[in-house]
């Protein structure tokens, strides 16, 4: 049965938004930069907002506000996977989780691995968990990119006591197989190392893609990982601040207990709302409109940069609405998204960002309507032209 795409918001709507995306560029550049989509929310989610402030209901977040049990039931039916919500913590946001268990896990000076290009805060969290970022890029397959597990394997033994995963990974959207998984779980079990699986835009994984949680693939998994998940992407609710950990093993669902209480208490009151709205069954039909309407636009892309700008690499992402895109061979510096905000007025995120894999690249935001993508494509596309 075919699902009729999620339509965007009208970009003097948009307008009216003071979030980062709407807030840290004039009116005249379109911006397709930081991680915000532009759909309207999930009813459900709109609903138990307006009842809360209805009620007046802003206060500290409770005791237990659903959001476990509901992350449980989306996780069995959107992924075959039935996680225990007793070995469940909620706290701000994915990042801080990941601080928050690699304090729990690693010494002063442990190197934790990451899968370059990826997002830019793992750079930043691993320090400030006491961490020392070590390197494994991602390798290009010539059709795809994967983890490089032999780069993985060799720096375990080298010592790195942890591995940042990113599943789906940003900014590639790409959805590791479950047999590459497995292997990353054995690897990390034969060292005696934790991996950290960052799963935010899980949800977000097109249905010709299969996306397999960290901690199913394996009892290796359940034994060596974190599960670090939201609602946030999907449902575009990065300000209301609400993630989980999640663990199988009892060994690190006792980490995740451990943790002091304030870290449960930064949970937003409208995060935990919002994401058992989201989470619920009745928001499953807006999340296939909005995965149909990416569809679309991932789609669109590479018929718009084929046409506009035929010197851009792009591979169709499995999952997310992230384009990750090649603009070497245009000549255009390391940090090409510099020359296009000036002189195209559209903002993207700077590719050096993500690693030294990132020079000459752009990661482009496509949540957003046909239009406005078409529009920034052809802008960037008279600035080739120019």
């Amino acid at each position: 049965m075919s699902v009729t795409p999620l339509q965007a918001l009208p970009l003097d709507q948009l307008r009216e938004r003071t979030s980062a995306k709407w807030r840290t560029y004039p009116d005249e550049v379109l911006p397709l930069f930081v991680a915000e989509t532009d759909f309207p929310l999930a009813p459900a989610i709109t609903r138990a907002l307006a009842d809360a402030v209805r009620l007046g209901d802003t206060g500290y977040t409770g005791p237990d506000p659903g959001l476990r049990a509901a992350y449980a039931g989306f996780a069995r039916r959107r992924f075959g996977w039935s996680p225990d919500p007793a070995r469940m913590r909620s706290t701000c946001d994915v990042m801080m989780g990941i601080v928050e268990v690699l304090r729990g896990v690693l010494d002063p000076g442990d190197r934790v691995i990451v899968t370059p290009p990826v997002y830019p805060p793992f750079y930043d969290g691993i320090p400030e968990a006491g961490g020392v970022v070590e390197r494994a890029p991602l390798r290009d397959t010539g059709e795809g990119w994967e983890l490089d597990l032999d780069g993985i394997d060799a720096a375990l033994a080298g010592g790195a006591r942890a591995v940042l995963l990113c599943n789906p990974h940003n900014p590639t959207g790409t959805v590791h197989s479950r047999e590459t998984l497995a292997e990353l779980a054995a690897i990390a079990a034969r060292h005696g190392a934790v991996v950290l699986s960052d799963e935010i835009h899980a949800p977000l994984t097109q249905p010709e893609a299969t996306f397999t949680p960290f901690l199913s693939v394996s009892e290796e998994a359940a034994r060596v990982g974190f599960a670090l998940v939201s609602a946030s992407k999907a449902f575009n609710l990065a300000g209301l601040k609400c993630a989980l950990m999640v663990a199988s093993s009892e060994e690190h669902a006792a980490v995740l207990r451990a943790m002091p209480a304030e870290v449960e208490w930064r949970t937003g009151h409208f995060g935990a709302l919002a994401s058992v709205a989201a989470f619920a069954p009745e928001s499953d039909a807006w999340l296939d409109a909005l995965l149909a309407a990416l569809d679309e636009n991932r789609r669109l892309l590479a018929e718009l940069l084929a046409e506009h700008v035929p010197g851009a690499r792009y591979r169709i992402p499995d999952a997310g609405f992230l384009a990750w895109i090649d603009l070497s061979a245009l000549g255009w510096g390391e940090n090409p998204a510099r020359r296009i905000r000036r002189e195209a007025r559209v903002a993207l995120h700077h590719g050096p960002m993500f690693g030294d894999e990132g020079t000459g690249h752009v990661r482009l935001n496509f949540g957003c309507s046909p239009e406005v993508l078409r529009e920034a494509v052809a802008r960037i596309g008279a600035l080739v032209r120019s």
